[in-house]
């Protein structure tokens, strides 16, 4: 089932979500072979930003990021996100965290990390 294209509200086991694989720009890895899979359970778009609610997986790795407006709750796994000119986060199974727009960041995934996101962004182009 696509969830984004479903009338909310919706209920969903998390942790028995089966994710789709994303493809990440090989110019983010840093180290290691990460994976990631997601699955977008809502989007609405309106006054020139996209909000995007989802659930997000990442397996060992270290890995780049420029960061959209985010707030994510860490399900499973855990993961070291250094910020440029910022705080190193340690996040966990529980862990709250938000990220800024623009925010840089390197992450170290140690096990693999499962989250429940949601994002705020401008898209290209406007």
């Amino acid at each position: 089932m696509d969830f984004a294209d479903s009338t909310l509200p919706l209920r969903l086991s998390v942790a028995g979500a089966v994710l789709r694989p994303d493809e990440l720009d090989p110019a983010q890895v840093v180290s290691g072979d990460p994976r990631t899979a997601s699955l977008v359970l809502d989007e609405q778009a309106g006054a020139g930003r996209t909000v995007e609610r989802g659930i997000w997986e990442i397996t060992p790795g270290v890995v780049t990021d420029v960061e959209a407006d985010e707030m994510f709750v860490v399900l499973s796994g855990r993961a070291t996100i250094e910020i440029q000119d910022g705080p190193t986060l340690e996040v966990g199974p529980g862990d709250v965290a938000v990220l800024p727009e623009g925010a840089v960041t390197r992450w170290t995934v140690h096990e693999t990390l499962r989250k429940v996101y949601q994002v705020s962004y401008t898209p290209e182009g406007e």
